[in-house]
């Protein structure tokens, strides 16, 4: 004899929660998969990922999306997350490249700062250059920014342009931007660092425009006062003063007096 077991208002109740659970746990399970990218910087420096989408296999969209995030500046740890996929048009996107975008602040003016990249490239395919993760730590990648001086204008004034460039695991600066190539399988919920520092020593923007003594860097006179590239040539006997940002009349970068 078959048993019919009876609703009763109490199991309607049951059931419903547990369908609803059900629905629940579905739709975290459809939730877009991501990566968190966190950034170790000097105080002096932000960071804006922007990430760049592309059509997914088999679609017919053309052109990319791309969303940029930003950090307000000092606002420490820097971390974002990152969607491996995304929808434009009603097509599915998934992740291509990230581009870190690297601002320095050299000087207390809003203007006396400078532009740097970095990136990350998402592989389909394993490859050499393909970095692995570690068991449970962050993958991290290192780079180093190099602050380079230069004169500007009749007046020579002292600016800085920011370069930075990857390292090795020996701590070696490379000729390529920091930087890490991933492959896509392996970054859903894990972390990828990048650890920027700042070489110890400012360097001239122009080599032929310098010359280091112990009390620090002189001006090369060039053709004369009004000679704005100034180069050297060999003339390493006359110099001609410059302006800091703060207007001081200095001989020397960049103790600015001997």
């Amino acid at each position: 004899m078959m048993h019919v077991r009876r609703f009763t208002p109490q199991l309607l109740r049951v059931l419903f929660v547990s369908a609803m659970a059900l629905v629940a746990s579905g739709c975290s399970m459809a939730q877009t998969e991501s990566f968190t990218f966190q950034a170790d910087m000097p105080e002096n420096f932000t960071i804006s990922p922007m990430a760049y989408y592309a059509s997914a296999s088999g679609e017919s969209c053309s052109g990319h999306n791309l969303i940029q995030s930003e950090q307000p500046k000092g606002v420490r740890p820097v971390e974002f997350k990152l969607p491996l996929t995304d929808t434009a048009k009603g097509c599915s996107m998934v992740l291509t490249k990230v581009v870190l975008h690297i601002e320095g602040q050299w000087g207390k003016r809003e203007l006396d700062m400078s532009l740097q990249t970095a990136g990350l490239s998402i592989r389909d395919e394993p490859s050499e250059t393909v970095r692995p993760f570690p068991t449970s730590a962050p993958l991290v990648f290192q780079g180093q920014c190099q602050w380079l001086f230069r004169t500007m204008g009749p007046y020579r004034y002292i600016v800085k342009i920011l370069q930075c460039r990857g390292l090795d695991a020996n701590g070696v600066v490379q000729k390529s931007l920091a930087g890490a190539a991933l492959q896509r399988d392996q970054l859903a919920g894990k972390t990828v660092k990048l650890v920027l520092t700042e070489a110890k020593e400012e360097l001239p923007a122009i080599g032929d425009n310098w010359v280091k003594f112990p009390a620090g860097w002189k001006r090369c006179m060039g053709k004369g006062l009004d000679d704005l590239y100034g180069f050297c040539r060999g003339n390493t006997t006359d110099f001609k003063p410059f302006k800091m940002p703060d207007g001081r009349d200095c001989t020397v970068y960049p103790n600015c007096t001997e």
